[in-house]
């Protein structure tokens, strides 16, 4: 049993600089968080977790992860050296290239799917968007496999979501609604990546003003039993998945688990250093719940202040934008990373950072990029991967994979991997055919698997 915030060691404000000044950027003002965070990372029968940092719109690989210095496709960023011994990225992400040796990078995903809708539905599913089935998104997959019916809070939190190319690609599919994230901070996100007021709380979590515990209980006490009556006459999925809802919900707001959505308990150096936009605090979120045994969380990069295109959908004005979204990612990523690897949390959280495809090498004549599937760059970090490499070659010009073409299945087959799941685990669809989470012709990258 963990000890609670009161039995444990409280640390002075000096000492919170000092860890933030040295880079364990993660304690929190009363020492709680550390007592817990020790405990779990030490728990031999500690589950992994994963992170999705989703960026809307297809990111620019050329201006992020694959530069192309010296070729007209390069544009004007230049391409610095990194912790790794020859992998170089992009000068907008130095803190990003302090922490390579814990990163991989695939710079030879091969697509199809130029579309922003099919595409997201592609790489969050695996699979294509066509036919009758409703394939579950990569978060509900994994948090149903890491099920824990004991757990206080939801397995899969999507934080600052931007749903609108396909709804379906963020759903449970045919796992149903026991599996749907708990979304927080999806109202507002596309009016930037947010001030220093973003609110990323769970709606509804304390019953009004003026009605006490007593008669909340009382409350939910006839709700139930309604609801079982009704259940008896009316069984099926679409009423138990209602119910199981409802008392998922009463457990979280009656725990202590879900001060996890209390960012204000964080230092003011803690926030800082994440980034005081939605997507900072986002991660800074992802971390806690992670403490709190949360197997899956996903944040959305969709918008940055002062950019003109709408997230990584580039096409006009490229490299400003990319720019201003890369100073939002790289505080916002690399502070993450600290913190878990200062909590000895970082082998166990597998951090995935994606979008829905790439963008051309070319530069169009709007100074933008355009979609470009064919050859893109995702990165893996922590989780135990075999950091400090890049995995695959697209040549001089960015134009085509040259060695080691790696499709989404391949991808998403390898995240199961790290995270000690099957890929050919099987779930029953809602056509009653048995669906593997990974396509069966799914080859692991062997080279990035610790």
């Amino acid at each position: 049993m963990f000890r609670s915030d009161r039995d444990a060691p409280r640390l002075s404000r000096r000492q919170v600089m000092r860890l933030a000044s040295a880079g364990a950027i993660g304690a929190s003002a009363s020492g709680w968080i550390e007592t817990l965070a020790a405990s779990a990372a030490a728990d031999p029968k500690r589950r992994k977790s994963c992170i999705l940092l989703w960026m809307t719109g297809g990111p620019s690989q050329t201006d992020t992860f694959d530069p192309k210095p010296g070729h007209s496709h390069g544009g004007p960023f230049k391409a610095i050296e990194t912790a790794a011994p020859g992998v170089r990225i992009s000068e907008h992400l130095p803190k990003l290239a302090a922490q390579m040796k814990d990163i991989a990078i695939i710079r030879s995903m091969s697509t199809k799917e130029g579309d922003h809708g099919r595409a997201t539905f592609n790489l969050r599913t695996g699979y294509q968007p066509q036919g009758p089935i409703h394939y579950p998104t990569l978060g509900s997959l994994v948090s149903k496999e890491f099920e824990d019916e004991s757990a206080e809070l939801p397995g899969f939190v999507s934080i600052s979501p931007y749903r609108a190319f396909n709804p379906a690609a963020f759903s449970a599919g045919f796992l149903g609604p026991k599996y749907a994230p708990l979304i927080v901070g999806e109202r507002g996100v596309l009016g930037g990546a947010g001030g220093t007021n973003i609110s990323l709380k769970v709606d509804d979590m304390a019953p009004p003003s003026d009605v006490d515990l007593s008669r909340a209980d009382a409350r939910l006490g006839l709700r139930d039993a309604l609801a079982k009556d009704f259940l008896a006459s009316r069984p099926g999925v679409s009423p138990l998945s209602h119910q199981d809802a409802y008392q998922r919900a009463v457990k979280m707001m009656r725990s202590a688990a879900a001060r996890a959505f209390e960012l204000e308990e964080e230092p003011a150096p803690v926030r800082d250093a994440y980034g005081r936009n939605a997507f900072g605090q986002g991660c800074l979120l992802a971390r806690r719940l992670v403490e709190r045994g949360v197997p899956f969380i996903e944040v959305t990069l969709s918008a940055a202040d002062g950019s003109m295109a709408f997230g990584w959908d580039t096409h006009q004005r490229n490299f400003d934008a990319v720019e201003k979204l890369s100073q939002v990612l790289d505080p916002a990523w690399s502070t993450l990373m600290t913190d878990l690897r200062s909590r000895g949390l970082l082998d166990s959280t597998l951090i995935v950072w994606m979008g829905e495809f790439g963008r051309t090498p070319k530069i169009n004549k709007d100074a933008g990029r355009d979609h470009f599937p064919a050859a893109w760059t995702t990165v893996l970090a922590g989780g135990g991967i075999k950091g400090g490499r890049a995995i695959g070659d697209t040549g001089a010009d960015g134009m085509t994979v040259k060695d080691r073409p790696v499709s989404v299945p391949d991808l998403l087959a390898t995240v199961c991997q790290a995270l000690g799941i099957d890929p050919a685990t099987q779930n029953v669809s809602d056509v009653g055919r048995p669906i593997r989470i990974v396509d069966p012709k799914a080859k692991p990258i062997e080279e990035v698997i610790g």
